[in-house]
């Protein structure tokens, strides 16, 4: 929503979708370099729990709405970047994306490869909507994304369990 707010709101496009990577990528390093800190005080069958439970939990969470992204105008004033960099950093800030960085980064312990893979997942979700918002509102219901994104999560997080409940036995 808040990719589509702005592409809304301004007509530089390249510098909404340069912001939002600035953005991510500060947020998601962040968020990976905490997750492999915390993989050295967690052993490594409590994360494989703790990350299958989470994705199952991140799956089931992906079926709320997300609050409405309507920034108010204070940041408008910055322009397309740096409204694009100030508002994405901040709403990922505790979002399910970030929360899924820090779990992968922590059960892989590999910084660069997850911060690549959020990363250039936010990328490939956001840059079509700053693109073509409009035109993808009106052909795929949002109801559908988030349903289809928790099947994913949910499976993912079972695969995890799974997978560690059989090693146990």
């Amino acid at each position: 929503m808040l990719a589509l707010f702005l592409a809304a709101r301004f007509a530089q496009k390249n510098a909404i979708v340069a912001g939002m990577f600035v953005a991510t990528l500060l947020n998601h390093l962040i968020s990976a370099v905490l997750g492999v800190w915390l993989a050295h005080f967690i052993s490594p069958d409590v994360m494989k729990w703790g990350v299958g439970l989470s994705f199952i939990i991140i799956g089931l969470w992906l079926l709320l709405p997300d609050k409405d992204d309507n920034p108010d105008g204070r940041w408008l004033k910055y322009g397309a970047f740096g409204a694009a960099s100030t508002l994405f950093f901040l709403a990922e800030i505790g979002d399910k994306t970030q929360i899924a960085t820090v779990l992968l980064a922590a059960k892989y312990q590999e910084m660069f490869w997850v911060l690549i893979g959020s990363v250039f997942g936010m990328l490939l979700v956001n840059v079509p909507v700053v693109y073509l918002g409009e035109m993808l509102l009106r052909k795929i219901p949002a109801k559908a994304v988030r349903i289809s994104a928790c099947m994913l999560f949910c499976f993912l997080g079972m695969l995890t369990v799974i997978g560690q409940s059989i090693l146990l036995s």
